[in-house]
This record gives structure tokens, C-alpha cells and sequence, in this order.
């Protein structure tokens, strides 16, 4: 098992929760906790311990990225006008590697952010190899020639595990995809409750 799944097998038995939705989640077979004592009661959390487990959550959705970059997103957040926590949902939603994810071109966030790295994406036309990238309202998101016939691309793009958001136009014949308008958090399909308000709260303290 790769560091990769595996971390992101803990990191849904932490949470208690199915972050992703996929059907092979751990959770999906044992609700409790990971360890030897995971099954026992736990006491009612303090107010940081919820705060926290918003803000693990919501970072680790979008392939568990770095602390000092989610840190980076929440601050450009908070220099916006209006809802601090709607920023930070529709600035995470506008990564390159969530955009690809979204788009079904490949069936996790965490193989979405592989995928970009490894140079498989365009945007407008130029090869893009970051997956934090910040798409604009407009870009158009093309897989390169070599890419679009990937198996993995095929299989995901293909599955009815989940769909297409839409506030995306996705063409799967063509591989492109492009953001109309940035999402709200009710238009986001998580498949578990994100609160970024708690995330708020936490790095207000």
C-alpha cells in the first residue's frame, strides 16, 4: 500500500467519516476509531477539538495539502470581502488539481494531484505542472493527446460514482473542462458535511 493510501485510509478512520465517498473506505466497514482502543466511548469534545477536526477535514479532502499552504488559503480568504469561510471553499474549489478531480478525468483528488504534476494537464493552451494552480472563471482545462487515452482516464471519466458539478462545463469526448462561475459551498458534493465556518473560527482564536 502506497504512503499515499494509506494516509488516506487514517485519515478517514480519524475523522470517523467516509471524506471522499469511495466504497473501499475503512469506514464503510468499521465506524470506530483506528487503534486498539478506537471502540471505546469517547468523551463530548471541547470546542477547539471540533474546530480542529473541521479544519483536518477540510484539508485533507483536497489530498491532505501541506498546513502552511491551507494556512496561505485561509489568509487570502480573509482579505476578501464578504464571507470568509464562502472564500475559502471557492478558493480551494478553483485549484488546478480539485478542477481535474471534479471533472472526472481521474477518480481521486489524490491521483488528480499526481496527474498534474506529472504534466498531463493544460490550461488555455499551456502546460500547467502545479497542482495548486488557481483556475480563473473562463480558463479552459484540456488533457493533453497522451492522456486522454489513459485507462485510468477512461475508467473515471466513465464511472457513475459520482458527478459532474455544475457550475463545470466538461466535455469527456474532448477532455476539457471550464469553470462557469465559482461554486457555493451548497454546490460542492462533498459527500460528508464540511463546516468552514468552524475552520474560521479556529485560525481566529
Amino acid at each position: 500500500m502506497s504512503k499515499r493510501k494509506s494516509a488516506k485510509h487514517k485519515l478517514d478512520r480519524r475523522m470517523g467519516e467516509n471524506i471522499w465517498g469511495r466504497p473501499k473506505s475503512p469506514v464503510n466497514r468499521r465506524e470506530y476509531g483506528p487503534g486498539q482502543h478506537g471502540q471505546r466511548r469517547k468523551g463530548k469534545p471541547s470546542d477547539f477539538g471540533v474546530q480542529l477536526r473541521a479544519k483536518q477535514k477540510l484539508k485533507g479532502y483536497y489530498a491532505n495539502i501541506s498546513e502552511r499552504q491551507f494556512r496561505k488559503i485561509y489568509a487570502e480568504a480573509v482579505r476578501m470581502r464578504g464571507d470568509t469561510g464562502a472564500h475559502l471553499i471557492g478558493l480551494l474549489e478553483r485549484r488546478l488539481d480539485a478542477m481535474v478531480y471534479r471533472s472526472k478525468f481521474v477518480p481521486t483528488v489524490f491521483a488528480s494531484r499526481q496527474f498534474v504534476n506529472h504534466g498531463h494537464v493544460t490550461v488555455n493552451g499551456k502546460r500547467v505542472n502545479i497542482s495548486s494552480f488557481r483556475v480563473k472563471v473562463g480558463d479552459m482545462v484540456e488533457l493533453k493527446s497522451r492522456a486522454k487515452e489513459l485507462a485510468i482516464v477512461l475508467e473515471a471519466s466513465q464511472s457513475t460514482e459520482r458527478d459532474v458539478p455544475d457550475y463545470l462545463e466538461v466535455d469527456h469526448k474532448k477532455m476539457t473542462a471550464k469553470m462557469t462561475r465559482v461554486p457555493t459551498l451548497t454546490e460542492v458534493p462533498y459527500p460528508v458535511q464540511m463546516e468552514p465556518h468552524l475552520v474560521v473560527e479556529f485560525y481566529s482564536r
